[in-house]
């Protein structure tokens, strides 16, 4: 599992196209800039809209620190792009279908619901500066004033 102080594992991911050229993102291809990374479980799900909603009204503050927002799943690009145009959201989704990504960075673990077990990725944020290393993260996140909060550790990164 990645943790704070380490390099950020590199990456490169198919990407949403709200703001973009590129069809794939290289996380390297950041260096400079501070990276969000959140991750979360399926697109058009209750906890998983309001969060992508809160990183969306808060994306130019995110500019003005610095700091790019990319949120993760294991959904298809085509999900993405339908899930941004349903919720207006500007914010940049990656697609890690393989869920290798997930598996580096520690987010794929046993869940349960109703007694169930299953796999599935577990809501955590990460938060990258300038030089690529890890420097706060967030696990099992609790999505309402979750993006304020990582929004204030990125302007306190400077």
């Amino acid at each position: 599992m990645a943790t704070i102080g380490d390099l950020a594992p590199d990456f490169t991911l198919p990407r949403t196209q709200n703001g973009g050229d590129e069809a794939l993102l290289t996380l390297s291809a950041l260096k400079g800039k501070k990276v969000v990374l959140y991750f979360y479980p399926k697109d058009n799900t209750p906890g998983c809209t309001t969060e992508a909603l809160e990183f969306t009204r808060l994306s130019d503050a995110f500019a003005a620190a610095d700091t790019v927002v990319l949120g993760i799943s294991k959904d298809s690009l085509k999900k993405h792009e339908n899930f941004c145009a349903k919720h207006d959201l500007n914010v940049i989704l990656l697609s890690d279908a393989e869920g290798d990504l997930c598996e580096t960075y520690g987010v794929w673990a046993e869940k349960s619901m109703y007694g169930k077990t299953y796999m599935g990725i577990t809501r955590s944020t990460f938060l990258i500066d300038r030089e690529g290393r890890i420097a706060a993260q967030w696990p099992k996140v609790k999505v309402t004033g979750h993006a304020a909060e990582v929004l204030q550790k990125a302007e306190e990164l400077g």
